[in-house]
C-alpha cells in the first residue's frame, strides 16, 4: 500500500514481521564487512552474556526500513533521521515483529515522523525509538 502525505494520520499503524537466519547474519557480515566473532554462532564469545549470538543490529534496522518502504508511508520517501534504542539483543530463528506508528505530520516539509517499536515471539521490547521520513513528492520524482 502507497500513501500520500495528505493521506496519512496520527496513529496510523503498520507492522510486518521476519525471522532471521544465519545465512542472513553471514551475508550482513560479507556486505559491512563487519566480521564481530559476536554474531558468530559458533564463536561462544557472547556465551558470558547472552543464550545465544546475537543478529547485527543493522539488519533488524532493515526490517524497520522494510515497513516505510513497503507499508507506512509505502511511497518513494528518504530516511532523515533514526533514533533507536537496542533493550535486548535478536537473535537468529527468533521471529521479530516491527510496528510503527504515525505520531507527526510536517505537511510543509513532507516530513513524517514515525515511533518505532519491536517485539521478539515473547512480546519483549527489543528495539524502540523514532524516525522521520521524507516523502518524495511528485516534483521530486
Amino acid at each position: 500500500m502507497s500513501y500520500a502525505i495528505t493521506d496519512l494520520y496520527n496513529g496510523q499503524t503498520a507492522r510486518l514481521s521476519r525471522m532471521f537466519t544465519e545465512e542472513d547474519v553471514r551475508r550482513c557480515s560479507e556486505l559491512t564487512q563487519d566480521y564481530n566473532p559476536v554474531y558468530d554462532q559458533d564463536a561462544q564469545v557472547w556465551a558470558g552474556r547472552y543464550s545465544k549470538a546475537p543478529v547485527p543490529g543493522l539488519l533488524t534496522e532493515g526490517l524497520i526500513t522494510q515497513v516505510i518502504s513497503d507499508r507506512l508511508p509505502g511511497v518513494p520517501c528518504i530516511l532523515v533521521q533514526k533514533d533507536l534504542v537496542f533493550y535486548s539483543p535478536v537473535h537468529v530463528g527468533e521471529d521479530i515483529t516491527a510496528e510503527l506508528v504515525v505520531i507527526d505530520i510536517n505537511e510543509e516539509r513532507n516530513w513524517v515522523t514515525q515511533k518505532v517499536t519491536c517485539l521478539n515471539p515473547d512480546g519483549v521490547e527489543v528495539i524502540k525509538g523514532q524516525v522521520v521520513v521524507y516523502i518524495l513528492s511528485k516534483a521530486d520524482e
